[in-house]
């Protein structure tokens, strides 16, 4: 039985869910093949915690964390409205292809919803077929709004 529930950063239990299912990503390929830092792991949920445009979700099978949405909400100046960017979508490996990524998106829907967000918006690694299949079976379609002009690129310019 797969339980989705919202993240409560002060919860020690969730805390722990949050760092271990995003250093699972993190090691992962599609996450950059690297454990979490020391860093990153002692601060995350109070990081997280301090930021009210930020929500994570997870899933719970057997008792122990099988995985993790965490969400930004960001403002569309077009629409004058908010969206929420899905920043990372994490299921360890024994539990995929069991429909958690999907009930998760529900629920991150669901709050995107309660805050008027106008979409959600994501970043998927064009090799990731099987993420980028389940994210068009969730509805999801690349950025473009001229097609003369083509599909939008996500780029990053490091600062530290």
């Amino acid at each position: 039985m797969i339980e989705v529930v919202r993240a409560r950063y002060d919860d020690p239990a969730h805390a722990a869910a949050l760092v271990e299912l995003l250093d699972h990503y993190a090691r992962d390929p599609a996450g950059g093949g690297h454990p979490l830092s020391d860093f990153a792991r002692a601060h995350l949920a109070e990081a997280l915690a301090a930021r009210p445009f930020v929500f994570s979700v997870l899933a719970w099978g057997d008792g122990a964390p099988v995985g993790l949405i965490n969400a930004i909400e960001g403002f569309s100046t077009f629409a004058c409205a908010p969206l929420v960017n899905v920043h990372d979508v994490v299921v360890i490996d024994s539990h995929r292809g069991r429909g958690i990524a999907a009930r998760l998106f529900a629920e991150v829907e669901a709050i995107a919803r309660e805050r008027d967000a106008c979409k959600l918006t994501l970043e998927v690694l064009a090799g990731n077929a099987a993420a980028r299949a389940l994210y068009e079976k969730l509805g999801f379609d690349d950025y473009r709004l001229d097609p003369a002009l083509g599909e939008a690129r996500f780029m990053q310019k490091w600062l530290r």
